[in-house]
């Protein structure tokens, strides 16, 4: 009795798939996390269809022909024989007759019952309604679910995670692992690439905005007046600041040398209207003599009294900046102004543009020394890892406690993941997909049972013979 499969080739022939049938309504289930699975898994047209039958698969359904062929071909053949060994047993060919026939009427009966089985499982058997037929097609959606739950509860156990993980001593082996240059020299690699792909994908504009509004909050946050009164303070106690005061000297003496004219004419400008020009004259030349010589003396005596005045100045300045509210107030609001200028928001988001290109080019390159760092500090953590229990056991501790919250807090979205797939898929395509993975050796069962049957169907008429039945 061989099966039909037009129905199946109708089904393709229809183009059905996933997506036709949601179970349901397909909306992904679980929460957020759950949303992201259930869309990635039942989304139609979202990367190559799963239920798609490949070159693999029809060579499967090919083989499972091959074996419908064969399972129904013995059916077949004990019917024959049946037929033969009863003709023979009603024409007096002797007692033999009669075990043959017992023995295939019995590999009928196991034949047709076990072909009613297997062929329950994807549909009805002849085209009839029969109840509790076509299991999978009618139940995938709870096939789904009672998957989805098997595996949640069988498999994305804390305690069977732990233990696990536990056994595979992760921290070992990847310590053993990392401790191979080689094996540090792909990890660098990779994680170069994947740097490289996050700076790309990154947009500036909004990595820009990010940066620039972190900044400025930072800022206005925290008050900078202490810390620089700190700062002034150490600088004047260690003298720091005299080599700026001797630059400025030294730039202000040259800068008077090479303006002479224009600082005179400068004080000449400024005299009253009602004074000779031969006096406003040599009260400029006064005037610039006297800066001169002041500035002269400033710049080549290092115990000048301006230089201490210089000195107390800053002392005190900064005292008030730790200090004084007023003072802080005023370098606050000085602060806020500068920081909320254009040009300055500008800078500090021009800045991302910088780092990107810096980091990108010391990605790619081998021998910088970002890579250089990376590679030494994952060799370092390699030898580490493989040589001390301790933070062996810490690793494990990790992955163990990591794993186990995963699994705590998002089991039901990982099972959706299964359970809204399923749903996704279309009944009748499911059916002939399942069949063809394992129809081949459901085909065995009919042979079995065919084999079975006979065998017990001579052990049954032999023992009946002999007590006399």
């Amino acid at each position: 009795m061989a099966e039909d499969d037009r129905s199946g080739e109708g089904a393709r022939a229809r183009g059905t798939g996933p997506g036709e049938q949601r179970g349901g309504g397909g909306a992904p289930r679980g929460g957020a996390l759950g949303a992201l699975l259930g869309g990635a898994a039942g989304a139609p047209g979202a990367g190559v269809d799963p239920m798609a039958f490949t070159a693999a698969d029809e060579e499967k359904r090919r083989g499972v022909r091959r074996m419908k062929v064969t399972a129904t071909g013995l059916l077949v053949l004990v019917a024959v024989v049946y037929a033969l060994a009863t003709w023979a047993e009603h024409s007096g060919a002797g007692a033999w007759a009669g075990y043959v026939a017992a023995a295939a009427e019995a590999g009928m009966v196991g034949a047709l019952a076990d072909w009613f089985a297997v062929t329950a499982l994807f549909r009805h058997p002849l085209g009839l309604p029969i109840p509790h037929t076509a299991i999978i097609p009618r139940k995938k959606d709870q096939l789904g679910a009672s998957l989805g739950a098997f595996v949640g509860e069988n498999f994305l156990s804390p305690d069977v995670i732990r233990t696990r993980l536990h056994a595979l001593r992760l921290g070992s082996r990847v310590g053993t692992w990392l401790a191979h240059p080689e094996n540090t020299d792909r990890v660098t690699s990779e994680l170069s690439t994947a740097l490289r792909g996050a700076l790309t994908v990154l947009r500036d504009n909004d990595v820009q905005a990010v940066v620039g509004e972190a900044v400025t909050r930072r800022a206005d946050a925290q008050e900078i007046a202490p810390g620089l009164g700190r700062m002034l303070e150490r600088i004047v106690e260690d003298g720091g600041h005299r080599r700026v005061v001797d630059l400025v000297c030294s730039r202000a003496h040259d800068w008077l040398v090479l303006h002479s004219d224009q600082v005179m004419n400068a004080v000449q400008g400024g005299a009253p209207g009602w004074t000779p020009r031969f006096v406003d004259k040599r009260v400029g030349e006064r005037v610039y003599k006297e800066l001169l010589r002041f500035l002269t003396e400033m710049r080549d005596m290092p115990d000048h009294p301006a230089r201490a005045a210089i000195d107390t100045f800053l002392a005190d300045f900064a005292t008030d900046l730790r200090t004084d509210p007023d003072t802080r107030a005023r370098v606050e609001r000085l602060k806020s102004e500068i920081i909320h200028r254009p040009e300055v928001q500008d800078l500090i988001a021009s800045a991302w543009s910088a780092v990107r290109a810096m980091i990108v080019a010391a990605a790619e390159d081998e021998q910088s020394e970002l890579r250089l760092r990376a590679r030494a500090a994952l060799l370092s953590l390699g030898n580490r890892m493989s040589a001390d229990p301790r933070l062996q056991d810490k690793v494990d501790g990790w992955a163990e406690s990591a794993a186990a919250y995963v699994v705590t807090n998002y089991r039901a979205q990982i099972t959706s993941l299964i359970t809204d797939t399923v749903a996704s898929w279309d009944a009748e395509h499911t059916s002939r997909k399942i069949e063809a993975h394992i129809g081949r050796d459901l085909q065995f069962i009919r042979i079995n049972g065919t084999v079975v049957g006979s065998l017990a169907g001579l052990v049954i008429h032999t023992v009946s013979r002999g007590l006399g039945a």
